[in-house]
This record gives C-alpha cells, structure tokens and sequence, in this order.
C-alpha cells in the first residue's frame, strides 16, 4: 500500500484518490477508469473487487499492471458497500491522502463532475454530488420505486440523523481524509446502503462542513442495479435506531488524537 507524506503546497495540487465498489462490472471499469483519467488526470483509483464472476477483478488488475496510481483490492465475495467503502477509507488514512473520492462503478455518477467536487472542497469538510440541489437530477429510467427508496430515505435522514444535506444516499461524495480519521470507523453499523446516511451523521459528530453540488445521475450503461427493498427497509431501520441512540446521547465521539 502506498504511503504519500508530502504536504499540500500552492505548488502540488491536493492527492485524491477515487474508490470505485465494483461487483459484476465488466462492462464498465474499464472505460470508467479511463473516463476518471481525463477528469482527475492526478487521482489514484482503488477498485474494491467483491470476488466478481465476470472478471470484473482481472480487468482491473490488467489496468493496474500498465498504468500508476491503479490499485486493486480483491475481497472475498459480495460484504456490502458500506464495507467496501469503509475498506477505501482506510486505505485513504493510511495512504495519506488530501482527499477520498467515492464513485459507483457502473457510470451513474459521470465522471465529467469530478472537478465540482473537488473545488468544492477548499471550503467545504465534505462535497455531496446532488440529484436534488437546482441543477441536479436524474436522467434516464428512475422509476417510483427507486424515487420513493431514494425520497424515504432522505427524509428519514434528515429528520432522524440532523441531516440538513438534501442528498443523503448518493455515495458520489468527496471527503476530507484528516476529518475520516477522527472518525472511529469500527463504530459504523452499516454493511449496505445506510452506510451512505451513516457515514454523513459521524461526519457531522467530528464537525465537519457539507457543500452540494449538483450532478446528473445517469443510468448504468452496463449490467444490473444491485439495489432492493429490503436494503431500503434495512436501511431506515438502522437509521432510526441512531437516531434513538444519540437523542439518548449513547453516541458520544471519541475523537482521535491530532498527530
């Protein structure tokens, strides 16, 4: 794993890295990394392989092995995003990175709104691309049932969790690494796509500051949404449970030290 030192300077631009989940995205990841290339030509890429029987993982790897700055985790199976996303995050901690960058990997987050992001981040703790915010949206087939998982789970969100973001499950979002590691990531319950509100709410426990940017969620150009009701009802569930606790206050940070 590789382990960046250099501070920032006016001379060096920030140092990214983009984590692309992957499971069953053959069709996609390549091109998706080239696509990330010509947006964020400076960015590292993590690929979290979930053990994909299309050979999601070899493609990755082949990548790796002619271009820098590519890097392939390979997992066990299919352990949940929130999982997937958290091994990303450590990776970023450890890699001393500027910046965490997370993205699908099935081109529903375009990767034309990378640099958005990333202004968005000389002001902001935690830059959220927004399907809600004027500008933002949806393209393509984005049928009820989606539109109601997606409208449910933002309200919950916001009522439970003292959310004020108005996109709180899309996982197109740049993070701050030195805010991540304040954060006690072994305290995360989430294994599916609650992590996305979860991760918001302990971000906001460590203090950070959200920006939004709008963006265009577009339809995967390959494969199948893994996506369904029962990660929805799952995931306002847990949801409402930390809501509970930290009203209770059961969920007071331990923040880590400042190195």
């Amino acid at each position: 794993m590789p382990h960046e030192t250099d501070s920032t300077t006016a001379a060096s631009p920030p140092r990214v890295l983009v984590s692309l989940a992957c499971f069953n995205e053959a069709g996609n990841i390549e091109q998706l990394i080239t696509a990330i290339r010509e947006h964020a030509p400076h960015a590292a890429i993590l690929v979290i392989d979930d053990n994909s029987p299309d050979g999601t993982g070899v493609i990755a790897d082949r990548m790796a092995a002619k271009l820098p700055h590519i890097y392939v985790m390979h997992r066990a199976g299919k352990l949940g995003l929130g999982t997937a996303i958290l091994s990303a995050m450590q990776f970023a901690i450890d890699g001393g990175y500027d910046y965490f960058l997370n993205m699908d990997g099935d081109f529903s987050h375009p990767p034309r709104f990378i640099p958005s992001l990333l202004a968005g981040m000389e002001r902001y703790d935690v830059m959220i691309g927004s399907r809600y915010v004027p500008g933002g949206g949806v393209e393509g087939d984005f049928n009820l049932k989606r539109q109601f998982m997606s409208t449910g789970i933002n309200v919950y969100a916001r009522l439970f969790l003292g959310l004020r973001t108005r996109d709180n499950s899309g996982s197109y979002r740049c993070y701050r690494v030195s805010k991540l590691a304040k954060i006690d990531l072994s305290r995360v319950k989430s294994r599916g796509y609650s992590f996305m509100e979860e991760i918001l709410f302990w971000c906001r426990l460590v203090g950070c500051s959200f920006g939004e940017t709008p963006i265009l969620f577009e339809n995967r150009r390959s494969g199948y949404s893994k996506i369904n009701k029962m990660e929805a009802v799952k995931a306002l569930q847990i949801i409402a449970e930390l809501g509970v606790a930290n009203a209770l206050g059961r969920l007071r940070m331990k923040r880590a030290p400042i190195i």
